[in-house]
């Protein structure tokens, strides 16, 4: 993919007839955005960003002023790791096919561009469960902390900064901020450190709302705007671990610490916990404090569903039998998927194929040999058509 050329862009203009001073004045702003990065492309107004990504301006400006109707498809996903006497639900949101298509632009040419705390394991290239897990492995203690409505908790402020940073002009970045999150709870006003920051935000009338939005769950531009968001946060519980010798981990909304020292106390542990949960205050973030676990030398140690304990990780006994048992219920002549399907209490047989081939392809990617021969038998099954 060809990178912007200033020169070229000042040559093709002048020949085109185009203003010297407005072209000096593009070049300049193109300028500071190749200059956090070589590859990101200047988008200099909104009627530019609808050119480059192919999607219609007045739908772009519907959406940057909260005017289009359902922008996003929504519904609920029960959490699959909890009992359904206490389930949850994520809310995932599926954009409409123009906001997906820009989205998708802004995810590959422009996100994809930033940099992530190393620290931070999800939703960068190549980034594996098992390399998360292997940080931890052979740790003597480990502490677990999960953020609540993770996704819900990083605002447009919070994009919005993103793209300040990436070297886009105040203007753009609120409308890039605004494209890429989605409102679901009201507010009061506009948050201070908002008006602060956006001294365009007042200039356009129709851009005025006493709505503040958040990345929505599904969306192609959340996941990587949520590492990119959390940098200054990864950064600050990095320094937390160093201070307490302990090795810090993020993969999305599941942080994790651990520690190899002998002298490390469960005292060490309650007192790191507490300046995490001071940080996500600070950061506006909400622990899952029900998720919080805190694991002794003698206890069980999983990290992101993969056993610690040994050199490298490992598929735990657990997730072992329960790939085994749904093989073998799929298999058998007087089940089948039919009827598993029924009994599990999911609502398609397709839902349950999804399932479990994914529980597969998590398993090869730590245990190839074992992942293969679940492979196999998973192709033996007679899926209904």
């Amino acid at each position: 993919m060809e990178h912007w050329r200033p020169q070229r862009y000042f040559s093709e203009g002048t020949e085109s007839g185009v203003d010297p001073h407005v072209l000096r004045n593009a070049v300049e702003t193109g300028g500071r955005t190749i200059a956090v990065h070589p590859a990101l492309p200047p988008v200099f107004t909104l009627r530019h960003l609808a050119h480059l990504s192919g999607v219609d301006y007045g739908f772009l400006r519907g959406i940057v002023t909260r005017q289009v109707a359902k922008p996003y498809t929504v519904f609920r996903v029960r959490k699959a790791t909890l009992p359904r006497s206490r389930a949850e639900f994520r809310v995932i949101c599926v954009p409409s096919p123009l906001l997906m298509q820009v989205q998708r632009w802004i995810a590959r040419r422009i996100l994809r561009c930033g940099r992530p705390h190393a620290a931070s394991c999800a939703y960068s290239q190549h980034s594996r469960i098992v390399d998360a897990a292997r940080d931890h492995c052979r740790a003597r203690w480990l502490v677990k902390l999960d953020v609540r409505r993770f996704f819900e908790s990083i605002s447009e402020i919070s994009a919005y900064r993103v793209f300040r940073k990436l070297g886009y002009q105040p203007l753009v970045a609120f409308e890039f901020a605004r494209i890429c999150t989605r409102v679901s709870v009201r507010r009061r006003g506009v948050c201070a450190r908002w008006r602060a920051d956006q001294k365009l935000y007042t200039a356009i009338p129709r851009y005025r709302q006493h709505w503040l939005g958040h990345l929505p769950q599904g969306a192609p531009t959340s996941p990587m705007l949520s590492n990119l968001a959390m940098v200054a946060f990864d950064l600050r519980v990095a320094e937390i671990a160093n201070r307490h010798g302990l090795v810090y981990t993020r993969y999305a909304d599941d942080i994790v610490l651990s520690a190899r020292d002998k002298g490390f106390s469960r005292a060490g542990a309650a007192s790191a916990v507490r300046e995490v949960y001071g940080q996500m205050a600070d950061f506006g973030l909400s622990p899952n404090i029900a998720k919080t676990r805190v694991v002794p030398p003698r206890g069980r140690k999983v990290v992101l569903g993969l056993g610690v304990d040994r050199e490298r990780p490992h598929v735990p006994r657990k997730l072992r039998d329960r790939v085994r048992q749904h093989l073998y219920y799929l298999l058998h002549p007087s089940i089948g998927p039919a009827l598993h399907a029924q009994n599990r209490k999911f609502s398609t047989v397709g839902g349950l194929r999804d399932h479990v081939a994914g529980l597969i392809a998590f398993v090869g990617q730590v245990d190839k040999e074992l992942g293969d021969r679940f492979r196999a038998e998973f192709s033996k099954i007679s899926w209904p058509v």
